[in-house]
Order: structure tokens, then C-alpha cells, then sequence
């Protein structure tokens, strides 16, 4: 069974890396759609992982442990995906003079 494992230091390394490049090349050009390849990326793995998990069979149970450890830095990295979205969101919407798709988080951003 392939299996992308993201709890070793050098992958997650690699995988915060490109997520926050995404990130910041998405504040820097005002795009909120580029902030969101990341969001789906980590949405993608932690669909992948779950699967993985449903189907493991008896033969390949030693996987288990490392799929939940997969399956909870996925949920970290959807979260601050998620978030940082928002936040990237949030600046083409003022760049740009137009209603953001959420407006629930300003106070978060205000005191941030």
C-alpha cells in the first residue's frame, strides 16, 4: 500500500514550506485563489488518508498508526489553510473595493 507519509520532519518540513510560499505569493498579488490550492491540497491528503484507513486490511495493519498521526497533521493544515484563506480573502477583497466571501472574522483580524 503507497502511502504519502506526512509525519516525517522532512516532509512536513517541505509541505509547511509550500503552504506558506502559497500563501504569501497569494497576499502578494492580491488573489485569493491562489491562497486556496493550498486549502485543497491538504483537503485532497486528508481525503486520501481517510480512505486509506477505511480500506487497511489485516495484512497492513502496522499503517494504522501512522495514517492517524497522517489524518491529525491534516486537520492542523486544513485549519490554518483554512484560515489563512480567509485572511488572503480578506485582503483582495479590499484591494479590490468588493465584498469578501466572509466578513464573520473581522474581528479576528482587527485584534490580530
Amino acid at each position: 500500500m503507497f502511502i504519502i507519509n506526512i509525519t516525517s520532519p522532512l516532509t512536513l518540513f517541505l509541505l509547511a514550506v509550500i503552504t506558506l510560499l502559497l500563501v504569501f505569493l497569494g497576499q502578494e498579488v492580491k488573489k485569493s485563489y491562489v491562497a486556496i490550492i493550498p486549502l485543497v491540497m491538504h483537503l485532497g491528503l486528508l481525503i486520501m488518508h481517510v480512505i486509506q484507513l477505511l480500506t487497511l486490511s489485516a495484512d497492513n495493519s502496522s499503517y494504522s498508526s501512522v495514517l492517524t498521526g497522517c489524518l491529525a497533521i491534516d486537520f492542523v493544515f486544513v485549519l490554518v489553510s483554512f484560515f489563512a484563506y480567509l485572511w488572503v480573502d480578506d485582503i483582495d477583497a479590499k484591494a479590490t473595493n468588493k465584498k469578501s466571501i466572509d466578513n464573520s472574522l473581522d474581528w479576528f483580524w482587527k485584534n490580530f
